[in-house]
Order: C-alpha cells, then sequence, then structure tokens
C-alpha cells in the first residue's frame, strides 16, 4: 500500500520525507511478527504507528491494546500486565487477566516503556523471548502469543547508562527501529497542520477558521514547537476559542507562544545532561586562560630583557597592557570582550641597542609602561581615545593608568 494512502487512512498530515520514511518502516515490518521500538519527543504522534502496525498485520483481527507505563503506579503494574491470583495482595479479591493474556494473538502497545520498573522489565524480557509468563501470586507458567510494538520519547541509551533500564531488554526490543521526527524537523508541514486544525475547530465551535498572515507564518514555522503536534493544536484552538477577528498577525500569534526565542542553537559545552554553561563562566575562563598568557609572556620578556636580547618591543609592552585590562574585566564582572589589534613593528636593527645602553635603561616595566603611554598621548596630542586605541586597551584602563603613573597632559 502507497504512503499517501496509509495517511488518508490513518489521518496523518504532512510531506516531510522524514516522516515518509517512518510510515514506510512501518508498513514494511508490519506482516511479521518483530518487535518494535518507536522513538520521538513527547507529542509527536508515536501513537498512530502501532496502529498502522497492527492494522496492517496478520493480527489486525485480535486485540490491540495500548498501555501507557508511566501511568500506572509501580505497585500494581506487574499485575496490570501479567494479572494476579485472588488473595495475591491485599485488595485481590478475585482472579483478574492481564493484558498479556487478553492480548492473546493481538498487539500490545506500551508507551513509555522507559518508565517500567527493573523488576517488570525482567518480566517483559522473558515474555519477549519465550512468550511465557506467571500471574502475581501464582507458579503457574502460561503462554501468550502477542506482538510487541514499544514507545519512549526519552533517550534509552543514556537511561542504560544510568542503571533505569535493562540493556538486554533495549535489544530485545529495538529489533526494528522506528524514528518520529519532531515538528521543527518538518518545518514545511507546521502551516498545512494549522490550517488542518484550524478548519476542525471552527467546525467544531462553528466558527471561522484562522486565517494567519505571511509575518505569521513565519513565526509559525520557525518556532521552536517543544511539544510539538499536540502543543500545536493547543494553541489552534486556544486562538479559535479567544480571538475574535480570524485575521491572525505575527504580534497576535507570538502571545500564545511561550517564550518566543528559538533555542535550536549550537550548544558550546555541557556540564551535565541538560545543564548549559553560562556566558559569564565562558567569558571568566577566557579571561584566566588570557591572564596565563600574559603571565608567561612577562616572564620571557623579562627573562630577554636579563639577558641582554633586547628592550620589550612596542608589542610585548602592549601585550603585558592587555593582562592589567583582563585583571580589570574580571575584577569588574565586565561581559564583553574587546577585540584587542596589535600593530607589528617594523624591522629593527640587531645593531641599535648596545650593552652600554641596556646597562643605563631602566629595566622595569612599569617605566617601560609608563613611557609608551606618554609616546602614545604625545602622538595623538593628547587625545586619550586615540591613544588608547593605539595601545591596544580600553580608555577605561588608559585613565587607570594615567592616574596611577601621574601622567600630566
Amino acid at each position: 500500500m502507497e504512503v499517501q494512502s496509509i495517511k488518508q487512512r490513518f489521518g496523518i498530515i504532512g510531506n516531510s520525507s522524514l516522516l515518509n520514511r517512518a510510515i514506510d518502516v512501518a508498513v514494511q515490518v508490519a506482516p511479521t511478527d518483530l518487535t518494535v521500538l518507536i522513538s520521538g519527543e513527547s507529542g509527536v504522534g508515536k501513537e498512530v504507528f502501532p496502529k498502522i502496525i497492527h492494522q496492517m498485520s496478520s493480527r489486525k483481527h485480535g486485540h490491540y491494546i495500548a498501555v501507557n507505563c508511566g501511568a500506572i503506579p509501580e505497585g500494581t503494574i506487574d499485575s496490570e500486565l501479567f494479572g494476579h491470583e485472588k488473595g495475591s495482595f491485599t485488595g485481590a479479591h478475585e482472579a483478574r487477566k492481564g493484558y498479556f493474556e487478553v492480548a492473546d494473538g493481538g498487539t500490545i502497545f506500551l508507551d513509555e516503556i522507559a518508565e517500567l520498573p527493573l523488576s517488570t522489565q525482567v518480566r517483559l524480557l522473558r515474555v519477549l523471548e519465550s512468550g511465557e509468563f506467571m500471574k502475581v501470586g501464582s507458579s503457574k507458567v502460561i503462554k501468550t502469543d502477542v506482538r510487541v510494538v514499544a514507545a519512549s520519547n526519552v533517550n534509552v541509551p543514556s537511561a542504560i547508562e544510568k542503571g533505569e533500564f535493562r540493556q538486554d531488554l533495549f535489544y530485545r526490543l529495538n529489533t526494528v527501529p522506528v524514528f518520529v521526527p519532531s515538528l521543527r524537523d518538518r518545518k514545511d508541514d507546521i502551516h498545512l497542520l494549522f490550517r488542518k486544525f484550524a478548519a476542525d475547530f471552527a467546525e467544531k465551535y462553528r466558527m471561522p477558521p484562522l486565517r494567519l498572515s505571511d509575518d505569521a507564518v513565519i513565526v509559525l514555522n520557525n518556532y521552536y514547537w517543544p511539544g510539538n503536534i499536540r502543543q500545536l493544536k493547543n494553541v489552534t484552538e486556544q486562538i479559535s476559542i479567544i480571538e475574535r477577528n480570524k485575521e491572525i498577525d505575527a504580534i497576535t500569534l507570538k502571545r500564545y507562544l511561550p517564550g518566543n526565542e528559538v533555542p535550536d542553537l549550537p550548544v558550546l559545552y555541557r556540564k551535565k545532561e541538560d545543564e548549559q554553561i553560562s556566558e559569564r563562566e565562558i567569558l571568566y575562563k577566557v579571561l584566566f586562560e588570557m591572564k596565563k598568557d600574559m603571565s608567561e609572556l612577562k616572564k620571557i620578556v623579562a627573562g630577554m630583557i636579563e639577558t641582554g636580547e633586547h628592550e620589550p618591543t612596542l608589542e610585548q609592552t602592549k601585550a603585558l597592557m592587555v593582562k592589567d585590562y583582563a585583571d580589570d574585566a574580571f575584577i569588574g564582572g565586565n561581559d564583553k570582550v574587546h577585540e584587542v589589534q596589535i600593530t607589528q613593528p617594523a624591522e629593527e636593527d640587531e645593531n641599535h641597542y648596545h650593552p652600554t645602553e641596556l646597562i643605563e635603561e631602566s629595566l622595569s616595566l612599569q617605566d617601560k609602561e609608563n613611557e609608551m603611554i606618554r609616546k602614545a598621548l604625545e602622538k595623538h596630542q593628547g587625545k586619550r581615545k586615540n591613544a588608547a586605541k593605539e595601545l591596544g586597551i580600553s580608555e577605561r584602563t588608559l585613565y587607570r593608568k594615567i592616574k596611577e603613573y601621574n601622567i600630566k597632559q
């Protein structure tokens, strides 16, 4: 059967290649008895794919039972899935069949499979491997022939690493994986879905359907949609009920979209899962590295002076002044990092400096810094902004240095 006819039969809307691929895989695996694991974010419509698999299989005349594993309390999940005998626990006034016994010959859809307790995962693994299980409070083995389709919106391999999900069960469930794309990966389908929902609610509430302006369509497509199709449907219903004017512009639409920013930007560094480092921490890290580099450069220049090679160049003196600026930025909590432009000094005559001149000169780096500031101010006729730019430092740092060295202008 073609993908388009499957969409019409099960009410699937969209033309995304990722969506078509997921449908095609579901159709191909349906005639087999292989277990299937459906993955995707919450709200993408994973619940439709087990129905496709069941209806396209030879089990379509058998029972189809959908179980939300996250909605059943841990203490009763074993009883719900596998049944129990009378008196097996408090409140068990009579024997009860579980879903695996009722669905014999059919299909069970286990939604939110990662929410199953580890003890229940062991029982489920036995069913998948041997088709056998025991009721709670019973020692009798019961046979069942059930097709299992599971789904999860969490990263199962990550849950395995945390010890929250059995690895052998994952491999047994993941015989054929089906990935359902998120809404932001189907941007061309977003407006199409919106129009479908708007038409449905217009019919339901007997009102004109919503229409989006061009700028509103851009906002709609660029929004992150963390709740995917479920969120889009809810937003469409809210606007349909609340807004009297059915011509929706971008400003009106944004009022219904929590956090209009688009957070799908590259993450530079993550400390832990879902814990992103702040911009201030990144800045501090850069400043610490800069301070370390400037300290090393200071040692190198001082060593060159001591060995009599030559005095610090303009470039080296600027670099040392940058180090002072970095200290200021860290202490003051400045969040802005300014680009420091350092010009390459002209090539110097290696015979220009003489040992006698080097002995008479001051070896203090502060004196050299003082001298370079004076020369820069003199060159630019006392204009501090230009002098600071020439030195490659901020005006704030230059003001502090002028005051520190008591430089008269």
